[in-house]
């Protein structure tokens, strides 16, 4: 099953509620977050200082510091977010060519595999931080239908 780390769940739902903010230039605290979605204030710290690593938060410090957003919420995607908190996105263990695993010139799932990954990741890519904060609805034409075979 592929899922998102807590982190970056964390991540997704501060850089949310930092574009939601009516005065985005104002700085909003690690402990704001934390205690509006019941967060442990010491891991939202360390989640927004790692986004502000990654040049998606700004750092303002001084008594009314805090982070903002360093880019328009249409320019961040879901993609950037994650990856900054996580690191590159990997669906199998030999997710690079470093041939480290004692299958990887046997494997036959490898390759399909990796296009998989690049697949999800051109999705997350696709999906902007500004789609996610004003719960815009997917088109129609977005909406990919899940079909089943049976024999």
């Amino acid at each position: 099953m592929l899922r998102l780390s807590k982190k970056a769940d964390y991540a997704l739902m501060a850089m949310k509620h930092l574009a939601r903010k009516p005065d985005s230039a104002a700085s909003t605290s690690a402990r704001e977050i934390a205690e509006q979605y019941d967060i442990p204030i010491e891991l939202m710290a360390k989640v927004l200082q790692r986004l502000a690593r990654s040049g998606l938060l700004t750092s303002h410090q001084g008594t009314r510091g805090g982070y903002t957003l360093s880019k328009p919420t249409p320019s961040i995607s879901v993609a950037d977010i994650i990856q900054a908190i996580d690191g590159p996105l990997t669906v199998t263990a030999c997710s690079s060519e470093d041939e480290a695993c004692e299958q990887f010139d046997k494997c036959n799932v490898r390759d399909p595999l990796w296009r998989i990954k690049d697949r999800i990741l051109a999705s997350l890519a696709e999906c902007s931080l500004h789609e996610i904060s004003t719960d815009m609805p997917v088109p129609e034409s977005d909406v990919v239908p899940l079909t089943l075979r049976t024999r």
